[in-house]
């Protein structure tokens, strides 16, 4: 295991600022997920943190140790990427021991090791097979036992799973979560998909144009956004916004009063209410509710995913449970629960008075 610490990490491409003063620390046995959308700098940012790329300023340290000048082969970190980058006339045991065999490693620990990670990963029956007769989660497997048989002070994993289908990414996902928890390891985790981050991580780190946005355990994330840039990305269906005002009675969304009294906010201020659509009660169309007319009903089975626009013209997702006989075009009424989340107009979260 091994402790990482980032301090202002900064990295241009060009002109092109890719990555903002970084800090960020990474203690020993967790497992850190960077999640965001493309282009916000979290696979640089694991790039830098392996040494195959150079920050432009800041420091690395693990274990307290600056490595910025530190080779990639040096560090004691292992990559694993989302190409998997077998070797493809390499058997699978070769595949496995190459890595050791180039460091000159006695052959009786590179069998030991070999056979060590081919028994965690239940990959013993394809250790003659060459890449190309293995399916996608067997290769993944393989490229995970590649990084095992180093015995790396960190794992990092690079989008490992987007090259798989949706049922095995969740089989994958739960045997990474074994796999790190048989291991005690620290494991850094880059992915665009929220899911993942959820099921996965002891804490996310959430970013948005090389920026740290947010750090902290799932459920502080999706309970407690820093802004609504973070609520919005955090959770699925994801949260909706709608605007509203405040008022000396309350809050004031499209004409409709919302009777919330403990907002940090003076009358006047302009605000934007976040709501998860499972919070979301459904209603008759009055003076108390927001109409909903109906674009796409999603019938999942156990729940049923409304989408449609308000009355605002705003568009909005509820779930209700079970298998609702929702129709496209229908109008229904929308009950805003009253612990709503509450950005200001920076984007900003609103705390609320004795929270």
């Amino acid at each position: 295991m091994s402790h990482l610490s980032l301090q202002q990490i900064t990295k241009q491409f060009g002109a092109v600022n890719v990555l903002h003063g970084i800090d960020l620390e990474v203690r020993d046995g967790e497992f850190v997920v960077f999640v965001g959308p493309s282009g916000c700098g979290k696979s640089t940012l694991l790039r830098i943190i392996a040494g195959l790329e150079a920050s432009n300023a800041g420091e690395i340290r693990l274990d307290g140790r600056v490595v910025n000048d530190v080779s990639a082969a040096d560090r004691g970190l292992a990559m694993v990427f989302q190409s998997y980058a077998l070797y493809p006339h390499m058997s699978v045991r070769q595949n496995l021991a190459f890595g050791l065999e180039n460091s000159r490693m006695p052959k009786a620990e590179i069998e030991a090791r070999v056979m060590e990670a081919a028994r965690m990963l239940l990959i013993e029956p394809l250790l003659h097979r060459k890449p190309g007769q293995l399916s996608g989660g067997q290769r993944q497997r393989v490229a995970i036992g590649r990084a095992i048989v180093r015995r790396p002070g960190i794992f990092l994993l690079d989008e490992p799973l987007s090259n798989l289908d949706a049922e095995l990414r969740v089989v994958m996902r739960a045997e990474l979560a074994a796999l790190h928890k048989r291991l005690a390891a620290t494991m850094i985790y880059v992915t665009h998909d929220q899911t993942e981050a959820m099921t996965l991580a002891d804490r996310i780190v959430v970013l948005r144009d090389g920026r740290v946005e947010q750090v902290g355990s799932p459920l502080e994330l999706y309970n407690r956004p820093a802004n609504r840039f973070v609520a919005g990305f955090i959770g699925s269906p994801r949260m909706n916004f709608v605007e509203a005002s405040v008022t000396p009675a309350g809050l004031d969304v499209g004409g409709r009063r919302h009777p919330v009294s403990d907002i940090n906010l003076a009358p006047g201020a302009s605000i934007t209410l976040g709501v998860r659509p499972h919070e979301v009660d459904i209603a008759d169309v009055d003076d108390g509710t927001l109409a909903l007319e109906i674009s796409l009903v999603e019938q999942l089975g156990a729940e049923t995913v409304i989408h449609g626009k308000t009355h605002l013209g705003t568009s909005f997702t509820l779930t209700a449970p079970g298998q609702g006989r929702f129709a496209v075009g229908d109008r229904i009424g929308i009950a805003l629960p009253s612990e709503v989340h509450v950005f200001d107009e920076t984007g900003s979260s609103v705390p609320r008075s004795g929270v």
